[in-house]
């Protein structure tokens, strides 16, 4: 067996500039110098006694080696994470740190009614927060810089355990003004794709407005072209078209002062559930099974 094998920080340095592919914003990731970083890769390319990243002035490319390299040190530093999860596991539920990805379209109108009571019924806990779109939330869930994500199903999430938190309808958003007057159930075949705006790719929102139209051709149609849902509202506001809203970002007062109706979506499959998700056989699948009722009790 080796003397000599590499350090976890040595490994979190090199995921962290293939992550990022550049030294600089790989450092400032990882907490430490550009000197530091590099300085640390170079000692594990010299422990190892081969070359892992190429670099130059413009460019940092890892070698075939160097990217085989960096699969087997997600796959190492998650499971040293869950070597500290289950020491974590065993003291008191819901205290320590807790690293959580949340999705745009659940965050900002979902958090500010449940943090304030999570902090207040559990002091010990530290949640870290981190806002990121579906298809990011899940790659850091499974490259161990989440511990858990709260977002909309269905979703491909891979190998995940879950729990649901709520039930959240989908609304369809119009100006008051729309000559049409829409009834208190606007059925998909009403909706005209030319004229739907939906949130770009990598929000599940999108999937989720497509699927509950259950009309294939939306998608071909459809403008895609916001970044939040509040960008979206604002372009209805001022008649550039129609969006659909989940219930939640409704109820949270995304509509105040606007001149933006929203009726629900008529059919079958017509909202989204709102899940905590965490790694399969993580040794803190009840902390997180306690977390989602905190939230649910929310």
């Amino acid at each position: 067996m080796s003397t000599y094998l590499p350090t976890i920080k040595q490994l979190q340095y090199l995921v962290a500039l293939h992550e990022h592919g550049h030294f600089g914003k790989a450092a400032d990731a990882s907490f430490v110098s550009q000197s530091t970083l590099s300085a640390g890769i170079r000692e594990l390319e010299s422990l190892l006694g081969v070359t892992l990243v190429e670099r130059s002035r413009r460019v940092v490319r890892f070698t075939p080696l160097g990217n085989q390299v960096v699969a087997k040190a997600h796959r190492l530093l998650r499971e040293a994470e869950e070597l500290s999860d289950l020491v974590q596991a065993a003291g008191k539920p819901l205290s320590g740190e807790l690293r959580m990805s949340v999705i745009p379209t659940i965050a900002p109108f979902m958090l500010p009614r449940i943090l304030p009571r999570l902090r207040n019924e559990r002091p010990q806990l530290k949640l870290f927060l981190r806002e990121e779109t579906s298809d990011h939330a899940i790659e850091s869930l499974h490259h161990g810089r989440a511990d858990c994500v709260l977002l909309a199903l269905p979703f491909a999430t891979g190998d995940v355990d879950s729990e649901t938190i709520c039930e959240d309808k989908l609304f369809v958003a119009f100006p008051k003004d729309d000559p049409r007057d829409p009834p208190a159930e606007i059925p998909a075949e009403m909706i005209e794709g030319e004229k739907l705006m939906l949130l770009e790719d990598g929000h599940c929102l999108k999937d989720h407005a497509l699927a509950a139209c259950n009309r294939p051709e939306l998608r071909a149609s459809a403008t895609m072209i916001g970044t939040s849902l509040h960008t979206l509202v604002q372009m209805v506001d001022n008649n550039l078209g129609l969006t659909m809203l989940p219930e939640m970002a409704i109820d949270a007062g995304i509509l105040h002062e606007t001149n933006v109706v929203a009726r629900p979506l008529k059919g079958k499959h017509t909202s989204r559930e709102i899940a905590l998700v965490w790694r399969q056989n993580s040794p803190r699948a009840e902390e997180f099974r306690l977390l989602a009722q905190e939230l649910r009790a929310g």
